[in-house]
């Protein structure tokens, strides 16, 4: 297998990574404890569905956490500081909802809105030194 892309092509995808990582930190004032895969996983696995998820289904968004036990502390400290919100399930009393707080869902709606536009600037730089 041949390689695409020269080296000069992969460093300017690490640095849009960085740039996309640095956004990410802005979406929550700098909080590095939202730093994480984990919350990457269940914050951007919420905001894909755009409807109230159950509370157990949103465990299962984090894909590098075996135990729904740990997977529930990264949740519940979302829902104490206020970034996903929980309610009672309607149809299941046995079961919560839990959905983006709207003022993250609007946050995440503008990093997506940055995200892309690195992407499509970084691919503009890639292809201008693709072989």
């Amino acid at each position: 297998m041949t390689a695409k892309y020269d080296g000069a092509q992969r460093r300017e995808y690490l640095t849009m990574l960085d740039r996309v990582g640095e956004n990410w930190l802005g979406v929550f004032a700098g909080d590095q404890e939202f730093y994480s895969t984990a919350y990457w996983d269940l914050l951007t696995g919420i905001w894909r569905n755009e409807k109230p998820v159950r509370k157990t289904d949103a465990l299962k968004f984090m894909r590098a956490i075996r135990s729904a036990h740990t997977a529930g502390k990264y949740l519940d400290a979302a829902i104490a500081k206020g970034i996903v919100e929980e309610a009672a399930n309607p149809k299941d009393a046995r079961s919560k909802l839990v959905q983006l707080a709207p003022e993250m869902r609007a946050r995440l709606d503008l990093f997506f809105d940055r995200a892309v536009g690195e992407m499509g600037e970084s691919y503009q730089r890639i292809g201008k030194g693709a072989s």
